[in-house]
Order: structure tokens, then sequence, then C-alpha cells
């Protein structure tokens, strides 16, 4: 085995020795050659006791050239700590742990790996790696390359701190180190083993930024028994919390293995570590997609419809929503399992929507589709808009996360336009309300209205009303066209809430009035792009 230099034999044997896997023990030994890992296990172990035996045939023959050689464990009990323990070629001496070269030769295949608990043995096989494949296929999902992650159980931190440990040691009494940092990760070693065989299986290569995901869950039935020295030693590290079934989760023993002196640790547990009962277990094999978002416009046409769902105290007032009218469709098609509704402000259940519409995103989460033609989109949006006449959707597209940003920057920056149907208690005639059509940039004072005061916090709003423009009906009516800051609460600018609103319509013509209607004629965010429909 090239990767292996003759340092390396005191690990490899001591390792061996204590039932660790042959992959394992190329982590320990710092090897980075990824595709060393995917040799065959059996044929690993084969390499590491030739590498054994080897090494042992050739420190035989150099001391057999030596004139009436020292006993090695005599020179050894009798020399300091450092690199004078090596021989005269350079050769390091045979362990003294009391250990067999020739047992650690004879070290069975089949037993469960002392340090990673099976993972870099039983799951690297093809069965395994089948298993998982057909996990994907069968969720139906569409993607063209995927990340892979993997949940080990937390007792694995402990075990490679005890083998690390015990090889650290080991070392140390042969005048060598070993970096914790310089060992392999199991995660980067069983990656490393895992992605070609998937890539291949799938027919997708693997790619880190992949927004599909296949992620294994590893399971031990030891964890507790194994992690509850730490609890004893570090027992603020370990506290219980909602929806956990047990207080030995991975952070929190990361935590207590970083908190823990060395000597407490190596009297509770064995170093290296001894083999386990069990193998662990692939609790879960799970698939997720990363989230697809549609941005488009909707102009709502009916005065008795929320834009979001109207629920109080558990009870629904209105049968459906403009978001459930649009969402709907979207999810049967994406097969998401979940969505998010987010629009440029909204508008009050009888307040219609009209001209360009509102700029709407939805993002769709864990989508099984993600691949949609402009013509597959324009359908869709034909699909929306045939299903009820209380909405229409305009320019239907898919866009990015960031993208959706644009819409909540313009919120508070752009202008909206408004039409309101106005009543005054007094008879008025068109030269009354004329001066509200020379009124620019009119700057109101606006306290949090009492109609939202449940749900926003109690403050008051500068805002502005840029242009206004009037339309005489009969005595008691007119229509009032606006320009105004987004953000602006029109119907409090027209009635006062009880003088919360100052200026408004009431107290500018001096007398009482109250709002009949309100439409929302354009909302000035330049988003998201028109498209010809």
């Amino acid at each position: 085995m090239s990767s292996l230099t003759e340092k390396d034999r005191p690990v490899v044997q001591l390792l061996l020795n204590a039932g660790t896997c042959p992959r394992c023990i190329l982590r320990f030994c710092c090897v980075g050659s990824q595709t060393l890992y995917r040799h065959p296990f059996k044929d690993l172990m084969q390499d590491l006791q030739d590498f054994l035996r080897k090494t042992q045939e050739k420190e035989d023959t150099v001391c057999s050239d030596v004139v009436d050689p020292p006993c090695k464990r005599i020179r050894l009990e009798h020399t300091e700590e450092g690199p004078e323990d090596l021989n005269h070629n350079g050769a390091l001496p045979q362990i003294p742990s009391g250990t067999d070269g020739n047992a650690a030769m004879e070290s069975p295949a089949g037993k469960v790996c002392n340090v990673c608990l099976g993972i870099l043995q039983e799951f690297c096989e093809a069965d395994f790696v089948k298993k998982v494949c057909q996990k994907v296929n069968s969720a139906d999902y569409q993607f063209t390359s995927f990340v892979f992650s993997v949940s080990l159980p937390p007792q694995l931190s402990v075990r490679e701190r005890a083998a690390w440990l015990g090889v650290k040691q080991e070392m140390r009494n042969l005048g060598l180190s070993l970096a914790r940092d310089d060992i392999v990760q199991l995660k980067e070693a069983y990656k490393w083993i895992i992605h070609p065989q998937l890539a291949e299986e799938l027919g997708v290569p693997a790619d880190g930024k992949s927004l599909f995901e296949v992620s294994v869950v590893f399971a031990h039935p030891e964890t507790d028994e194994e992690c509850r020295f730490l609890a004893t030693a570090c027992p603020d590290c370990f506290k219980p919390a909602k929806n956990k079934q047990s207080v030995f989760t991975r952070m929190a023993v990361m935590k207590a293995l970083e908190k823990i002196k060395e000597e407490d640790f190596l009297k509770h547990f064995p170093c290296p570590p001894s083999s386990p009962k069990n193998l662990c277990e692939a609790l879960e094999i799970q698939c997720n997609n990363g989230a697809v978002f549609v941005a488009g416009r909707y102009n709502k046409y009916s005065r008795n419809l929320p834009q979001t769902p109207w629920i109080i105290d558990g009870e629904r007032k209105l049968e459906s929503s403009v978001e459930e009218l649009i969402s709907e469709h979207l999810m049967a098609e994406f097969k998401a399992d979940s969505f998010n509704f987010s629009s440029s402000g909204r508008e009050d259940v009888d307040v219609r929507t009209l001209g360009n519409g509102r700029p709407f995103a939805i993002e769709l989460v864990n989508p099984r589709r993600i691949h949609f033609t402009a013509e597959e989109m324009k359908r869709l949006q034909q699909a929306i808009n045939n299903s009820s006449d209380k909405i229409q959707v305009r320019d239907l597209q898919l866009v990015t996360r960031s993208a959706i940003g644009r819409m909540k920057e313009g919120e508070e920056e752009k202008t909206k336009t408004y039409s309101a149907l106005i009543w005054t208690d007094r008879a008025i005639q068109r030269e009354d309300i004329a001066l509200l059509d020379d009124i620019k940039e009119l700057k109101l004072d606006q306290k949090t209205p009492l109609r939202v005061l449940h749900r926003r916090p109690l403050a008051v709003r500068c805002r502005v009303i840029h242009t206004m423009s009037s339309e005489y009906i009969d005595e008691h009516h007119f229509r009032l066209h606006l320009k105004t800051q987004a953000g602006t609460y029109i119907k409090e600018f027209v009635h006062g809430d009880f003088g919360r609103t100052k200026p408004n319509i009431g107290s500018l013509l001096n007398r009482t009035a109250d709002i009949l209607e309100l439409d929302v004629e354009s909302v000035d965010v330049d988003w998201p792009p028109t498209l010809d429909n």
C-alpha cells in the first residue's frame, strides 16, 4: 500500500488489534487519496496485512545484519522518548503494546468497526447504494445533479476522540505526533466512497451546489449509554429540549468534548474504543429539492375576497383568498409540499386591485417538478385565470430567490395610485372639491389605524399624498384619484380615523367624509418583468 510509510505501522497495528476497519485506519494515517478508500473492503484489509508483514520482514532483515542486536523491548524501556527511539536504519521498533503483530494480521474482517460503527463498512456496499437510489427514484423528483448529506450518531465523535487519544499516546511513546486536524473526517471519507456510486446509479453528477439533496440519517442503539459519562462530567452541556428524544444531540456531545479534560476522558472511556455490540442503522433516507419561486401580478375583482385566508380564533370567515386561488394550481403542477406567499403590499378584503395588478411571489417548498417551459407557464397561467372570475394573473414566470428582493425593496420607495368613492354628510358643489386638485405633496401624520392596531405596533407614520384629482358625481358623492407614497392608509386619510390621521379629507373640506369604495389602480413596482402574454 504505497500511501502508507514506515511511520504509519504503529497506527495500523494498534488500530487493527483494536478492531478498527481498514478505511478508518487510512483516515488515522492521514491518507488523502480518495480512490484508495473506494477499493473493496477485503482488498484493503489484505493490503494492510501485507503492509504489516512486509515491514516486519524488512525489520527482521535489518536486525539480522546487526551483530548481537539488543532486545527491542529492553532498548525502548531504557531510552527516553524522542527521535532516538529509531534504530540505525531509521525504522521504528516493534510497538511495546503487549499486542502481537501476527494477531493484527489475523484481525477478523466481519467485526463492526470500533470507530465508525460500520458506516465505512456495510453502508459503502452496492446493496446500500441501490437502496438509497430506489428511495430517490420512487420519490419521483426532477433533478440534474445531487448533493449528498449524512447525519451520524453523536457517539461517533466520542469514539473518534478515543481512537485519536489512543493513537496519540502510542505515537508519543515513539517520539512522533498526530494532530487531530490531520485525520481525514469520517463524513469526508464516506462521501469520497459513496458519491461515485450514487452518481453512476442515478445517472447525474454529485455537485456541492445542487439544490437536490439526498440525505441519510444514521442512528445507533448505544448512543445514550456511551455518552452518559459526558453528562456526568459536563452536566451544563446537556439540557432537555423540545422535540428531542435524547439530550445527547450531536451539538451537545461536541460541546462536552471540547470542555472535558483529556485525563477525565481517559478515565471513563477506553482508548482506543472497544468493539460495539451493534451496527449502525440507516434510520431515514430522505430527498429534498430546493425551493422554486414563481412570480407574477394579480388583479382582484371581488370586494369579498381577502388576499390571504381570513381566519379568526380558528374560524374561517370567507371560503377562499387570492393566495389560495393562485397557489392551489401551482402546488398541483410543481408537486410541492407547501408554499409561502408574498406580495408588494396588500389590499383589504373589500378593495379591488385593477390596472396592471399587484406583484406577488410564491415560494414552492420541496417541489418534485422544477422544469417548466415558457409555454407550460402560459398554460398554467391560463388554468388559474379560467378557474375563477374573482382574480386574474399575468406575467407568470419562474424567478430566483434573490430577484424577489427587488419586489420588497420597492414597497416603501414606490408610489401607488388609488380611486376612492367618497360620501360627505353636507351637500357639495364642484367648486367645493376643486381645491383638492391643487394640493401637491401633502404630508400626513398617520397614527396606527384602530382597525389594524391588534396586529400592528402603535406608531405615528409620516406619509405623502403626491397628487389628487377629484371627479364630481352628485351633492353627496365624488370620486377621488390619488397618487400616494406606498404604505399610506387611504381609508383613514378619507374619514380621519377619529382624528388619528391629520390632515384628512374631512378636515380639508370642513365636513364629515367617509369612503364607500376603494380600488388600487396601480402599484408602481417595476417587477416582475412584463411578458408577452
